[in-house]
């Protein structure tokens, strides 16, 4: 009856602990002080540890449990501690959470789009000549429209019929263009800004595009050619400089001297060498010559046909003349364009720090205004009849006008003062249930505080109240990744957990048995059995410097009766001359760690201690050391790591006791 009662009793606990009788992944598998940890938590880990062809059998998985259980306890140790409140844990959690956000803050689409569009035009090379009128990136409208009329005027001339150099001579504020009459060359994607880059690629060849802006201005562009792209060569180069202003005769020296080295390598000279002895370019010469890969665009344009025109690794070219001097130059080796596939990551790492990246971040902010219901407050007055989209400028536009008087030049100087706008405190929009205020975007306003380049108020008003939404968009999903991505969410738990992990593991753990010297020497000394060194060998080698040396020596240290040390045999057998006898060799070996103790182990182990004579003038002694403990500093790095096991097996012994982790076996059965 009791035993029966007693088994009622237990099963009935561990079905109120556990819920047995409805067991699925959600089930809890474990609880530790209190806390639930679930199959599918647990799952999770196991699989992402653990490869796919890996056994999973009963004995593999409780193994692994019991290392999930000891992290469960380390990581709940170091919260009860108090270490994820600190500021080096908060500062280091948030850096890894910067980093694990912002695959979640692009439009996937977009960035595929813009990789395929730049990997297709990497496939071509444009050549093409353009001329600019700069503008300031703050300039005032009327600075604006001024520069637009030039370049429209610039545009109408070349429409007209005029030379496209000439013009571009004549008006273009790029500096080069007085030179080069604004002809670029050939350039591929990524080689210019992107607008530029647009502009150029979606002009036909031997048609002027219609102005656009770029961050340094207006532009228009005569697109010449397109070919199909020569991709990437790396060549080294022998170069004689001929300097700007050089005199007619240094010039024909310098033309003298690139041709004597040409016929050198024609008559079967070494590149690398002439290269060495002959380059003016200090900084390639040293190497051979040897130039980092380029591709169209990076060099001055005869350099760059003239490396391009080479048809076969090793061949070099005639002497070529750029702005900088005489060339010889010699391919070594090409590559084209790769596949999608194999070039995706590196066109990705270039889109994002280039302009283009930011089309997929305003494509995420559009989206997600939608999501959150994103709404303006203002005058809805004045939004009566309108469309949607003009209800909402004019929304804006009413929480923004009242900064336009209160704002003032002050700001570019760093003087401005917040409470101008203290009377500001209108709600000015939401996002989900977040409202932001005027005193709100004050705040932010006065982070641009400071000395900077003047800009009509309006304008930066407006510019910064755009920067300002953004910014809050996006903040507000940064802030909800955990609720709306469960992968997220676990891998943010993966890093808070791997961090304290790591600190409270170092202090208990790694520093502590490097900083105990005191418990390691206790450890050592209760365990120095383990730390044995096998049989050794002491071995001397004297060399002597004649045979009768050799054999007074050996006579003195071999004496039956009354042999010398070798210490005293040397300071007499050196009494006159130094150099009679002179150590060759000295060392402790292990066998199979030197020639000469090996021919003599079976020997030494009868005789402990060997003296003899050898045929290269030598006296050797080998000593046999019997196996002994070794010292702590000889297996200090042994010692170390096994104390740390032994510290972490004694404190994961005590988090046990502690916590009592209580395991639902049946539940285990689950994990598949």
């Amino acid at each position: 009856m009791k035993r029966g009662l007693f088994v009622f009793v237990f099963v009935s606990f561990f079905s109120t602990l556990f819920g047995v009788n409805l067991l699925n992944k959600d089930s809890v598998l474990l609880i530790i002080d209190g806390k639930d940890i679930t199959v599918a938590e647990f799952e999770r880990i196991y699989k992402k540890n653990n490869s796919k062809e890996s056994q999973l059998d009963a004995k593999s998985m409780e193994e692994y449990l019991e290392l999930f259980i000891n992290f469960k306890l380390k990581v709940m140790e170091a919260v009860k501690q108090g270490l994820d409140t600190s500021k080096s844990f908060k500062t280091e959690l948030s850096g890894y959470r910067k980093q694990l956000t912002k695959p979640y803050l692009v439009d996937k689409d977009i960035d595929e789009a813009l990789m395929k569009e730049a990997y297709d035009r990497m496939k071509y090379d444009v050549e093409a000549s353009h001329i600019l009128i700069k503008l300031d990136a703050n300039a005032s409208p009327k600075d604006t429209l001024d520069a637009y009329n030039k370049i429209m005027k610039a545009r109408k001339r070349l429409i007209d019929g005029e030379a496209f150099d000439v013009v571009a001579k004549e008006m273009s504020e790029d500096p080069s263009a007085k030179d080069n009459g604004g002809y670029l060359g050939y350039f591929t994607a990524f080689q210019m800004v992107y607008p530029f880059e647009s502009a150029a690629f979606n002009t036909e060849p031997g048609k002027i595009s219609n102005p656009f802006k770029t961050s340094f201005g207006f532009h228009v562009v005569k697109v010449l050619k397109k070919r199909l792209a020569v991709g990437e060569v790396k060549v080294a180069h022998i170069m004689v400089t001929t300097p700007k202003g050089i005199s007619p005769d240094d010039e024909a020296k310098a033309k003298t001297r690139i041709f004597e080295v040409y016929e050198k390598l024609k008559a079967g000279g070494d590149f690398v060498t002439l290269a060495r002895e002959n380059s003016d370019d200090k900084g390639t010469a040293s190497r051979g010559g040897d130039l980092p890969w380029f591709g169209t665009g990076r060099m001055v344009p005869e350099f760059e046909k003239a490396a391009f025109a080479l048809a076969k690794n090793g061949d070099y070219s005639e002497p070529v003349k750029t702005s900088f001097g005489w060339h010889i130059i010699k391919r070594i080796e090409k590559k084209e364009i790769g596949a999608y596939d194999d070039v995706k990551a590196d066109i990705k790492n270039k889109i994002s720090k280039d302009e283009r990246a930011d089309r997929s971040r305003q494509a995420v902010i559009a989206k997600l205004k939608t999501e959150y219901d994103f709404r303006e407050f203002g005058d809805e007055a004045k939004t009566k009849g309108k469309k949607k989209k003009d209800q909402e400028i004019v929304l804006s536009r009413k929480n923004i006008e009242d900064f336009y008087t209160v704002v003032t030049d002050s700001i570019f100087h760093g003087k401005w003062q917040e409470s101008l706008a203290s009377g500001l405190t209108k709600n000015i929009f939401s996002i989900g249930d977040s409202v932001y205020t005027q005193k709100d975007f004050t705040a932010f306003i006065m982070k641009f505080n400071r000395k900077g380049t003047k800009m009509p108020i309006q304008e930066l008003v407006d510019q910064k109240y755009k920067e300002f939404i953004d910014n809050k968009v996006i903040k507000y999903e940064e802030d909800r990744l955990e609720q709306k991505y469960a992968d997220f969410k676990y891998l943010m738990n993966e890093y808070h957990d791997g961090i304290l992990l790591f600190e409270l593991t170092d202090r208990m753990v790694w520093s502590k048995a490097m900083k105990d010297t005191i418990g390691l020497k206790d450890f050592y000394e209760q365990n120095k059995a383990k730390y044995m060194w096998d049989t050794r060998y002491d071995l001397s080698v004297y060399t002597c410097k004649t045979e009768k040396i050799l054999a007074k020596a050996y006579d003195k240290v071999s004496d039956a009766k009354k042999p010398l040390s070798f210490d005293e045999t040397m300071k007499l057998m050196n009494k006159k001359d130094t150099s009679n006898m002179k150590i060759a060799e000295k060392g402790r070996f292990l066998k199979g760690e030197n020639k000469i103790v090996d021919l003599k182990v079976a020997e030494l182990a009868q005789k402990k201690s060997l003296i003899f004579k050898n045929e290269n003038l030598q006296i050797v002694e080998i000593k046999l050391i019997d196996p002994m403990p070794k010292s702590i500093d000889e297996a200090k790095g042994l010692i170390t790591a096994d104390y740390q096991t032994f510290l972490e097996d004694k404190w994961i012994s005590e988090l046990r006791t502690k916590y009592k982790p209580v395991v639902n076996k049946d539940a285990l059965k689950l994990v598949k």
